[in-house]
């Protein structure tokens, strides 16, 4: 501790999974400031001895700490607490988000990956993309969830024509807040009640200029269609 006073004893623990029971209790002392941001952790020899563990389980709770951003190993001098709160993986961060930033984001990404994919496509991306715009054209006839299933399919379609495993990924992650967000948008502006197939030209012409290798085609028609519906999510 920073006053120097040795810690008490945090307790043994339950013959149960024990690197999940040692790595919950260390994460709980961290966090109530047993060890403060910038002190150094008791050994690996005094923690196992502390919560009843051999030195492998500490030295495995330490990688998970390590992960989550609580702890660091310094070379020759120990492991030292980094922060009291684990921090938030990416899919963690878009569930917390508002479904605006995930969509201004998501603009970003997915503008770039048409644009790739109008110099990458292959004969089974065009397949695949004409297949999704049909699924969307028939998904009008479908409830709102429906459509927007559909919807991102046809958009996923188009990012994985970019052959790009890290956009694909990216792209992967928005698709749960998307699918959720998107329905209660639908579900609340009616935007289908006139037009079942909400947006079927502008997805066409996006799926053409792909088809035809016009990367600036591609980008602006996207570009176009997701910042009309970033404006409506943004005036909610």
């Amino acid at each position: 501790m920073a006053t120097g006073t040795p810690p008490a004893p945090i307790g043994a623990l339950r013959p149960s999974p024990l690197v999940e029971q040692a790595t919950e209790r260390l994460r709980e002392a961290i966090a109530t400031g047993e060890w403060p941001v910038g002190s150094k952790l008791p050994g690996e020899t005094t923690l196992a001895k502390s919560l009843g563990v051999g030195r492998s389980t500490v030295r495995e709770a330490l990688r998970s700490l390590a992960g989550a951003g609580l702890v660091q190993a310094r070379q020759g001098a120990g492991v030292f607490v980094t922060a009291t709160r684990p921090r938030e993986d990416w899919s963690t961060q878009l569930r917390r988000a508002a479904v605006a930033d995930v969509y201004e984001v998501r603009m970003l990404i997915e503008v770039g990956a048409a644009e790739v994919a109008a110099a990458r496509r292959t004969e089974d991306d065009v397949n695949a993309m004409r297949a999704a715009l049909e699924g969307r054209r028939a998904a009008g006839e479908g409830t709102n969830a429906e459509f927007v299933e559909a919807d991102i399919a046809l958009h996923a379609s188009v990012v994985a024509a970019a052959h790009n495993p890290v956009l694909t990924g990216l792209f992967e992650e928005f698709v749960p807040v998307l699918q959720h967000g998107l329905t209660e948008l639908l579900d609340l502006l009616e935007l289908r009640a006139a037009d079942p197939a909400h947006g079927d030209a502008t997805h066409a012409a996006l799926v053409a200029a792909v088809v035809r290798g016009d990367a600036d085609a591609a980008g602006r028609t996207l570009r176009e269609e997701l910042k009309g519906t970033l404006d409506r999510l943004q005036a909610l």
